[in-house]
């Protein structure tokens, strides 16, 4: 195999090296650096992109790459090629916040600029240097502050690539999903670079059920494709198509009585919500049958809050 370059450094085959995507100064003349742990065989194979920390509150996928590049089955593949970049939004992982010091979201900043902001210039850096290297790859996210999404692989079901991928990561939960505008997953589809996005756990706490059932993903993925070898079992992945929020009907205090992942039925009782002076309960009802992709932890809630999200099979 050839030995590829990411911002004019070469790795070779068979090296394992950790690169810098590219140095970015901030307005205290201080700079930041984005790492790249790119692991290589001498043998040929499929190249996969596994990042995290697009958001810098969402900590689990960057658990998830941690563990996933000290195995020394990774450090000694059998074939292709593995780049993982554990934190993208390395200021915004600094100050544990979703967003850039000017706002931005990075995930809508692609496909990015060469001399436009911060996160313009990140995202051009990632689109330049690293989508041409790569056949697919897997970003990890967590849901938002206190969304506990159950582990879950979302992709866009009318690319059967897309759909392939997602089966040999074998996620609890396949979602359909469609690209979004400015996310780094649609504009890496425009180049033919499936990105998968898996979803698990919430923002600044750790899942270790979302950490483990990521991990596991990206083994079974490496070697579906004969990446390594070792002894680890699919799930039994439940495709959903559709998917819909069930809503407070009323204010107050919400308690959850059903499990994050499970399988409800339409007139199922999922929590109730409590007034705070003991005056009234209103009971949350399921309204379709599907799987608990999703709920909010927040204990007070306002009507018309999102409080569970579900997932229909087509």
């Amino acid at each position: 195999m050839k030995s590829i370059s990411i911002n004019n450094q070469e790795i070779a085959a068979g090296e394992n090296k950790t690169v810098i995507l590219n140095s970015y100064e901030l307005h205290t003349k201080s700079s930041i650096k984005i790492p790249v742990h790119v692991i290589r065989s001498k043998k040929p194979g499929p190249t996969i992109l596994f990042s995290a920390g697009l958001h810098g509150e969402e900590t689990n996928g960057i658990e998830i790459i941690r563990k996933l590049v000290g195995r020394d089955e990774v450090q000694n593949l059998k074939c292709g090629t593995i780049i993982a970049i554990p934190v993208i939004n390395i200021v915004s992982f600094l100050y544990s916040t979703r967003d850039l010091p000017d706002g931005r979201d990075l995930n809508r900043c692609f496909p990015g600029t060469k001399n436009g902001s911060l996160g313009s210039r990140i995202a051009y850096d990632l689109m330049k240097h690293i989508i041409p290297l790569i056949d697919f790859g897997i970003d990890f996210h967590t849901g938002g502050a206190k969304i506990n999404n159950y582990p879950q692989i979302r992709c866009v079901f009318d690319f059967p690539d897309n759909l392939a991928i997602a089966k040999k990561f074998s996620a609890p939960l396949i979602i359909d999903s469609k690209y979004r505008d400015g996310t780094l997953r649609k504009e890496a589809s425009k180049k033919s670079k499936p990105i998968l996005v898996y979803e698990g756990g919430e923002s600044m706490r750790f899942d270790y059920l979302s950490i483990n059932e990521g991990l596991s993903g990206c083994l079974r993925l490496m070697k579906a494709y004969k990446m390594l070898d070792l002894e680890i079992s699919n799930n039994a992945s439940v495709k959903l198509k559709n998917d819909t929020w069930i809503r407070a009907g009323a204010s107050g205090l919400f308690h959850m009585n059903a499990n994050n992942g499970a399988h409800v039925r339409k007139g199922d009782l999922l929590g109730v919500i409590c007034h705070p002076f003991g005056e009234t309960e209103y009971k949350v009802v399921a309204h379709v049958d599907g799987y608990i992709v999703g709920i909010n932890n927040q204990p007070v809630v306002n009507e018309g809050d999102a409080l569970i999200h579900i997932g229909m099979e087509d």
